[in-house]
């Protein structure tokens, strides 16, 4: 079914050139045929033209082919015409109706065909000839069956530039959703770490307001007792500008919604007993010096139950290393690596949002995030976080 295109896309300078070098060729082919019907010794205007007028007409034709495609109409329209007293324009009427046709609109392409074959059939007396034309139905059929396979031609080549123009709305569809849906995992990762920083961050400021307020209001407190509370409020400030810089830049959605206790890294051991009940078989090893900062201990916590979520998913059985070490100063090391899976399954499918958000949440806290498979087997997910040492310690 012939269905009206879209506006056809432009040609670069070897396209629409080829096209025209085709073009003259079928134009000489037709003009050399009709010269060597012509009478031996033949004179007279009609000959004269066919040297001289004939050549300029169809040169004009091929200029005028540029613009076909801007206005294709109005050009196709003119080339038949000047085909008409032109056997050397006739490659360039061609080339015009096969354009026309690959618009796919019927009602210009049958009108623009009948043309077509109405000059043809006038062409033929336009020179005089060594022996008579054949009978009129040949005179017809010869250039119906040629304008339908050009039909058909322009046609098959519209269908196709139509097939591959809905192909690339498919693709720039799907990478625009893609888009989507990956800024939309950054901001619900985004989102759950302004949730979780929330009710720390209040806690911090709601102690510091407490201690200062006892400094307000006992004013007979002896020296110690206020060096201890002036030492509370300072480090108690200190930790709440810290989550305050990590939440700064992060969108807070539902905030009447109530949180959950914060994960930190006293939470892990028994993260790693769900792991083993689930069938996997986790070892875990902390070695750090001291407590880190609640953000950093938040997000190795979501590193480590990521990489444990993933690994039960894609590798059951595996053996599971969880690592976590650094100290003050040197920063926090994180690594979740398995074996790969100890047998075949058909697993879920995988959508890469988890660890997509992973490292949305690693990136805000300053850190860099690593995850590629193993050479020998296997998968290992590694973070590393910033882990600032305190004023004043060593």
């Amino acid at each position: 079914m012939i269905t009206e295109a879209g506006p056809q896309p432009l040609l670069r300078p070897w396209g629409q050139a080829w096209r025209l070098l085709a073009a003259s060729g079928l134009g000489v082919l037709l003009w050399l045929l009709t010269a060597s019907q012509l009478p031996v010794g033949a004179t007279g205007p009609r000959v004269d033209w066919l040297i001289t007028g004939d050549p300029l007409i169809a040169l004009a034709c091929l200029i005028a082919l540029l613009w076909r495609r801007r206005f294709p109409v109005v050009i196709t329209t003119a080339v038949i015409l000047a085909s008409t007293v032109s056997v050397l324009a006739g490659g360039a009427a061609l080339l015009a109706l096969c354009s026309l046709a690959a618009r796919r609109r019927p009602a210009e392409t049958a009108v623009a065909a009948v043309l077509s074959v109405v000059t043809a059939v006038l062409t033929v007396g336009i020179y005089p000839q060594r022996e008579p034309p054949g009978p009129l139905w040949l005179l017809i059929i010869l250039p119906t069956l040629m304008v339908g396979i050009v039909v058909a031609v322009g046609a098959a080549i519209g269908a196709r530039r139509e097939e591959v123009r809905s192909l690339r709305e498919r693709v720039e569809s799907a990478e625009r959703e893609q888009a989507a849906r990956a800024a939309e995992a950054r901001i619900v990762e985004r989102h759950r770490i302004a949730r979780e920083m929330h009710d720390v961050l209040a806690h911090r400021v709601s102690l510091v307001a407490m201690q200062a307020g006892v400094l307000g209001h006992r004013p007979d407190l002896p020296a110690d007792q206020v060096a201890e509370l002036a030492r509370g409020i300072a480090d108690g400030s200190h930790q709440a500008l810290e989550e305050l810089r990590d939440v700064l830049g992060v969108l807070r959605a539902s905030p009447d919604e109530l949180e959950p206790p914060q994960p930190s890294l006293a939470d892990l051991p028994s993260l790693v007993a769900d792991a083993r009940a689930l069938g996997l078989d986790v070892t875990l090893t902390v070695t750090t010096s001291g407590e880190p900062p609640g953000s950093i201990a938040r997000t190795v916590y979501r590193i480590v139950q990521e990489g444990l979520t993933n690994a039960g998913k894609h590798a059951p059985g595996a053996e599971v290393r969880v690592t976590v070490e650094g100290e003050a100063g040197d920063g926090l090391r994180a690594t979740v690596r398995d074996s790969g899976a100890a047998r075949a399954i058909a697993g879920p499918p995988a959508s890469g949002y988890g660890l997509l958000g992973l490292s949305e949440r690693v990136g805000l806290a300053g850190g860099e995030l690593d995850h590629h498979p193993e050479p020998g087997g296997g998968f290992v997910l590694t973070a590393r976080l910033p882990w600032p040492a305190r004023e004043g310690s060593e």
